[in-house]
């Protein structure tokens, strides 16, 4: 699937090819901190399916839980992260932000990764009073 996306302030947008299937939600410590919520969501990408169209990205490299280093890429004017890779040489996979991406609301996470992380209320998020607009 062909996608587009990009930062908040846009300076950031990107193209990139896309295997639906591969989204899906993270729980990890890591991820609830850097988003600012209590998950994110992802979707694996090669870097060889990624194009970045315009602006510079940031580099933040955060040692993970697992002891991998991961280089988080992010807009350096309105913070939006875009994605996060593997620091060193060799082949990389892009977990592409999927707040990122223009086409998101035909994205479904197909799983979860770090559940043992999971805030305990998320499975009731639906059970709470929805509101339209603020």
């Amino acid at each position: 699937m062909k996608i587009t996306g990009g930062c908040h302030c846009e300076r950031i947008t990107y193209e990139a090819e896309i295997d639906p299937g591969t989204a899906f939600l993270c729980h990890c410590d890591d991820c609830q901190i850097m988003s600012g919520t209590a998950y994110r969501t992802v979707v694996r990408i090669p870097e060889s399916d990624f194009v970045l169209k315009s602006g510079t990205l940031k580099v933040y490299v955060k040692t993970s839980e697992s002891g991998r280093r991961r280089a988080m890429n992010f807009c350096g004017d309105c913070g939006t992260h875009i994605y996060a890779t593997s620091v060193g040489d060799g082949e990389k996979a892009f977990g592409l932000r999927l707040g990122t991406v223009d086409q998101r609301r035909d994205l479904r996470p197909s799983s979860q990764w770090w559940h043992r992380s999971a805030l305990d209320w998320v499975g009731d998020v639906e059970t709470l009073p929805a509101h339209e607009t603020q």
